[in-house]
């Protein structure tokens, strides 16, 4: 009878939770595989930690490198420091920066509003361009179509630090129109906003008009004409939320588009971030920084993926009979 008391409440779990804590149990596991592939291809990678702890311009006497060794517990074998790893990231915390020598939280907190600046950014500027092309050009003639598709592929095809340092030339050095580094002031994130968005843009503006189109002809929007509503309206209450369904299933890419164009972005125009942290880290070796940071990324695209399965069926009615679970 206790026992029945026990898996009670379990029974009475909504599905919507139930497949949460699914989906959070299987995060947890994919930040575990993600830190432990990085922790040991950082080991196993060329090249010797202590030298880039050191840097190229310090004179590594033999002195030198045992402090190093011995203050960062690098004399321990692998699988010793992995589970030092594992310890620290279970109790909570993030490490110590190996180069820096001030807690990681500290490090990546002082670093983090900048990248989320130009994200936010990147984000709401990919999304305006995605949309105003998408629904300019759905259904419209071979010409317009063709022209709209070449310039989506052109960006599409453009990496985001080939396309900066062409906006960098262009608009900075060119035209001195636009500051080329740093964050003082909403002008200097005009070209490393555009560098990450237009891209994205380009594969957004592609399923957002896909979507449109094959709602189009759907008896919902056959419907809702036949009540009398305009175009405008039609498109705005219903093939656009239509396309709002695949458009969050990308969530996934769109993080990873934005963080890793970041850590390139960040570098071409010297700007602050978690971008120019990374590759300070990857540069010195300062292994710690550069788990915490796949960590956090690993976790922030769990933490999304699964808050868009949980919307969809708030976005697309239909979903809402099958349930999430």
């Amino acid at each position: 009878m206790s026992d029945r008391a026990r898996l009670a409440p379990r029974r009475h779990l909504p599905p919507w939770a139930r497949f949460v804590a699914r989906r959070l149990a299987a995060g947890l596991v994919v930040v575990w595989g993600t830190l432990t592939v990085t922790f040991f291809a950082l080991h196993l990678a060329p090249g010797d930690i202590v030298d880039g702890l050191i840097g190229p311009g310090a004179a590594a006497t033999p002195a030198l490198r045992d402090q190093v060794i011995a203050e960062n517990g690098l004399d321990d074998p692998l699988l010793v420091q992995y589970g030092r790893q594992l310890a620290q990231l279970a109790s909570g915390g993030l490490g110590w920066s190996y180069q820096l020598n001030e807690p990681i939280e500290r490090l990546l907190g002082s670093q983090l509003g900048p990248t989320v600046e130009l994200a936010v950014s990147a984000l709401v500027t990919a999304l305006v361009l995605a949309v105003l092309a998408a629904t300019l050009t759905a259904g419209r003639g071979r010409a317009v179509r063709g022209a709209v598709g070449l310039a989506e592929l052109l960006t599409v095809s453009m990496p985001s630090f080939w396309l900066g340092i062409i906006l960098l030339t262009a608009f900075s050095y060119r035209l001195h129109a636009l500051p080329s580094i740093g964050a003082d002031g909403p002008a200097a994130l005009v070209l490393p906003t555009l560098a990450l968005a237009l891209p994205l843009a380009g594969v957004l503006a592609q399923v957002i008009r896909q979507e449109l189109e094959s709602a189009d002809g759907r008896p919902f929007v056959l419907t809702a004409r036949s009540r009398g509503l305009g175009e405008t309206a039609v498109l705005l209450r219903h093939t656009l939320r239509h396309a709002l369904l695949p458009l969050t299933t990308l969530a996934g890419f769109v993080l990873g588009s934005l963080f890793g164009g970041a850590v390139l972005v960040e570098n071409i125009f010297t700007r602050p971030g978690l971008g120019r942290v990374l590759a300070n880290a990857v540069g010195s070796r300062d292994l710690p920084v550069v788990s915490a940071l796949v960590v956090i990324s690993s976790a922030a695209f769990v933490v999304v993926n699964t808050l868009v399965d949980v919307l969809h069926p708030l976005i697309d009615p239909r979903l809402r009979d099958g349930g999430t679970a």
